[in-house]
């Protein structure tokens, strides 16, 4: 016969372990309160955001795969019968009534515009920020200042100047005048400097300056020193830089539509824009179709250069 000392372990007096107590009800309920109270509400008015955010999209996406090419109340958010035959035409060129849409070329415009003065706009603006961040000379404090300042003033009241301006262009440089792609990459890469120059000198006066003393005794110029150290280190700022003026110019209506003259040289914004004007409410289809692909490109580069919106890449530069 089994004795008590050679039962089970983890039992008493031969008999199975008790279940673990039940936690308290009224201790539950005040967790639950405490974890609404302070986490709870943050998740609640994310979903609500995100909501607000997505329902825009989802309506064009909608209004892309309905064959009605409307966008009125009734149509709601599932069509009866969804169609990519708005993506098919803009693609071919050529729509159902028979009008013939240079969509790729529009959108060749736009990414060519876009990304040659998101570049331009990084490198100028770089140039601009370094001796105002790194040097010292006479005029500094007014040059800043004036940056800042003609920042203020709407770009609207330019509107009537720049158009002036590029008809004059136009008798002297035809090439860059009125009318022409590169005028108007003439004109956005003007626009964007004051600004982004200041957000990139107070990311450049972030870095440390033992680095550019430590390349100098070295025998690096400014040009060195700028180009193999300094951007380097600044590329969360300048991606960050690059992207705005990406979204900033693809998006610009109002300049492309006052500075373009032909059909074959608009941009995504202008031609599109053409598609509900003259037959307004007939072709909302094609329009959010044409939206879509033309979102793309942006959504890409965001999610390429995400990687690099993240600053602190010089912790521990002049460790040691």
């Amino acid at each position: 016969m089994a004795t008590a000392a050679e039962a089970p372990t983890g039992s008493t007096d031969g008999l199975r372990p008790s279940a673990p107590p039940r936690p308290n009800g009224r201790r539950q309920r005040m967790e639950t309160r405490r974890w609404l109270r302070e986490l709870g509400w943050r998740h609640l008015l994310g979903i609500v955001v995100g909501v607000f955010a997505l329902y825009p999209v989802v309506w064009v996406l909608s209004a892309a795969v309905n064959p009605e090419s409307s966008i009125s109340s009734a149509q709601g958010l599932i069509p009866a019968n969804p169609t990519l035959n708005n993506f098919r035409e803009l693609l071919a060129g050529q729509l159902s009534d028979g009008t013939r849409v240079p969509f790729l070329r529009w959108l060749w415009n736009s990414m060519l515009v876009s990304g040659t003065a998101a570049l331009g706009t990084v490198f100028l603006c770089a140039l601009a920020a370094y001796p105002f961040s790194r040097m010292r000379f006479k005029g500094r404090r007014t040059g800043l200042l004036t940056l800042l300042l003609v920042q203020m003033f709407p770009q609207l009241l330019a509107m009537i100047a720049l158009y002036l301006l590029m008809v004059s262009l136009s008798g002297i440089f035809p090439a860059v005048g009125l009318g022409t792609r590169t005028g108007l990459l003439f004109v956005y890469l003007g626009g964007a400097l004051g600004l982004n120059a200041w957000l990139i000198k107070g990311f450049f006066d972030t870095l440390p300056k033992d680095l550019d003393e430590s390349a100098r005794v070295d025998g690096a110029t400014h040009a060195q020193i700028f180009f193999r150290i300094i951007l380097p280190l600044a590329a969360p700022v300048l991606a960050v830089i690059g992207l705005l003026a990406f979204i900033a110019t693809i998006n610009d209506f109002l300049i492309a539509s006052i500075l373009l003259r032909d059909e074959q040289d608009f941009t995504l914004a202008v031609g599109l824009s053409r598609f509900i004007q003259d037959q307004y409410g007939q072709r909302w289809g094609p329009f959010a179709a044409g939206a879509l692909m033309g979102g793309l490109p942006v959504v890409a580069l965001f999610m390429y250069l995400q990687r690099y919106l993240v600053s602190g890449l010089t912790a521990g530069a002049v460790k040691g």
